[in-house]
């Protein structure tokens, strides 16, 4: 070995005796000096300190005077914990905590029995004051940490059209999973994000998002929703389902002029404050949205529409009603079966809800007709509602079907849709001919203190307003002389209105049951410059086979609220 080579092999071994030196010391410096230290903070991490920075935007509600409430928010608080390998008197450290927690002493001493487990929640949600006197007591092994979570503070108000938040599977990321919660979250989610305490949310998990975020900003949300009615509804539905005891009960109100949903409820429903009480995740699903339905004879106003529009009927045509029609090998009938004569009018088709009168005007305009006027209705296209996983129209039959398709769906039978869709589609008539999008949010306040407005546009018209009007008239007489032979009337407000009682599909031997129905019911007033559009609906009520004898009094009870909370002015 010459001596350059002896220099390189000292220089290598004291550089690996200095490498080594340094490394013993930090090693000394990490055990020795600072390991109590470095010890808290490994522990710390077991307290999810991801969620001291989760923040997201807020959801409000909007009074009709202008004033916002708070629909969803961020609270925060304390997580209590425990180390079950630094907990030394389990029984001492249950019987001190107990004094401020509501413990199960036999689930704390399990956790508190787990030798090698270094982190056990006992708590969440504690309040500051209650974290602060839980730490004074020093006991080991026992810590609180800062947690945020996502609050409703009205409970079940709106609770389907909220939504809920949760985790994205394994991931730790919070985001929306139902309702405005998950069509806005890239608007409400904020940069930084983290996890949440509630362990139950991710349960409930769908898929991703339906709104997007402008330009990668995000805040606050305003809806359209005025509390006040919302709960009004919920309370007009919770009395109609005690009565009739539905399997399903839902409302929608809407300003039919610009499509503001001012309340949207169904039951049964569920308080996303308290998710882990719920049996299944299906509760979450909004009905309103994501089912479709026959409808019944809801649907008639909407073929009159057609059939005066297309100049296929006037209001003074006649046609013979017979009681039943023959297409096809099928027969149509009237609820009653009984025939009405050759000089059956166009008012009485509305006001005694004739399925001959419908399914012979429909035929009479034809399928290729037909079917245009309903895709202008948008009956056969999903609304547009600001709401995730909104369901699809079942309604092809109206393009590739025969005579028998479009006299069922001209009674609102063997097509189905979303009662929002249904209620969309009778804002045609109710705005005096124009189409427009239902929504739930009208205002976006973002971080950078910019406002955007929420106002889609409406479309049309899309029938001539005097046919509007002439079928507001109709509807007007049905509500002044057939509903409740004229008790719901009000002498000094015009409304308009129609029932549908609507046959239930049995989807285990095909057709339909013989004692199972739907009840709708919509109307609006005033007639002729609507405010409000209310549709209610209800699936297999118990007690009575048709709309009329169950959602009648409801909606008088809701028109009459509405006018004197709003203040309406008569107009007649």
């Amino acid at each position: 070995m010459n001596s350059k080579q002896r220099f390189r092999t000292r220089l290598l071994l004291a550089c690996v005796a200095i490498a080594a030196a340094v490394l013993i010391a930090r090693l000394y410096d990490t055990d020795v000096i600072n390991g109590q230290t470095y010890a808290a903070k490994a522990e710390a991490q077991y307290s999810r300190p991801a969620s001291m920075v989760w923040s997201r935007g807020a959801i409000f509600f909007s009074g009709k005077d202008g004033t916002e409430t708070a629909a969803a928010a961020v609270k925060s608080g304390f997580l209590v914990y425990m180390n079950p390998m630094q907990v030394t008197d389990p029984m001492s450290a249950y019987e001190a905590l107990s004094n401020f927690l509501p413990l199960d002493k036999a689930s704390f001493m399990a956790k508190a029995a787990k030798p090698h487990d270094p982190y056990e929640e006992l708590a969440h949600q504690v309040d500051a004051g209650t974290a602060e006197a839980i730490e004074n007591l020093g006991l080991p092994g026992i810590r609180t940490a800062p947690e945020a979570w996502r609050a409703y503070p009205g409970g079940m108000l709106a609770a389907h059209e909220l939504g809920v938040v949760g985790q994205n599977g394994s991931s730790t990321d919070i985001s929306g999973r139902y309702g405005l919660e998950k069509y806005y979250n890239d608007i409400l989610a904020k940069s930084g994000g983290g996890s949440i305490s509630d362990a139950f949310a991710e349960l409930f998990g769908g898929s991703g998002a339906g709104g997007s975020r402008d330009d990668g900003k995000s805040g606050d949300i305003v809806t359209t929703i005025e509390p006040t009615v919302q709960a009004y509804l919920e309370k007009v539905l919770s009395e109609t389902e005690a009565k009739w005891h539905p399997d399903e009960i839902g409302g929608i109100i809407m300003d039919p002029q610009n499509g503001e949903i001012v309340a949207m409820a169904s039951h049964p429903t569920f308080d996303p404050n308290s998710l882990a009480s719920l049996k299944s995740s299906a509760i979450l699903s909004n009905p309103l949205v994501e089912n479709v339905y026959e409808m019944g004879s809801i649907m008639k106003p909407m073929t009159m529409t057609a059939a005066l529009d297309s100049g296929t009927v006037r209001p003074d045509s006649v046609y013979d009603d017979t009681g039943c029609l023959k297409i096809a090998g099928y027969k149509v009938c009237n609820y009653d079966f009984r025939a009405r004569g050759p000089n059956t009018s166009m008012q009485t088709i509305l006001s005694q809800s004739l399925n001959v009168g419908a399914a012979t005007i429909a035929m009479d305009m034809g399928s290729t007709t037909f079917d245009d006027y309903f895709r202008r209705f948008g009956l056969t296209d999903k609304s547009g509602i600001d709401l995730p996983d909104e369901a699809t129209p079942i309604t092809k039959n109206l393009r590739i079907g025969g005579d028998i398709d479009i006299a069922t769906a001209a009674f609102g039978q063997g097509i189905a849709v979303t009662p929002v869709e249904m209620a969309r589609a009778l804002s045609v008539i109710a705005s005096g001919g124009y189409l427009v999008t239902p929504h739930l949010v009208k205002q976006i306040d973002y971080d950078d203190g910019t406002i955007k407005d929420v106002d889609p546009p409406r479309i049309g018209p899309i029938v001539d307003p005097k046919t509007a009007e002439e079928v507001q008239s109709m509807l007007v007489t049905v509500v002044d002389k057939a509903f409740a032979s004229g008790t719901i009337a009000m002498q000094h407000y015009s409304q308009g209105a129609k029932t549908g009682t609507a046959q239930i599909a049995d989807p285990v031997h095909g057709g339909y049951y013989s004692d199972r129905y739907l009840h709708s019911f919509f109307g609006f007033f005033p007639a002729y410059n609507a405010k409000f559009l209310v549709f209610l609906y209800q699936v297999y009520p118990k007690g009575a086979e048709y709309a009329s004898q169950t959602l009648t009094a409801s909606y008088a009870e809701l028109a009459s609220f509405l006018i004197n909370y709003y203040d309406i002015p008569p107009d007649r």
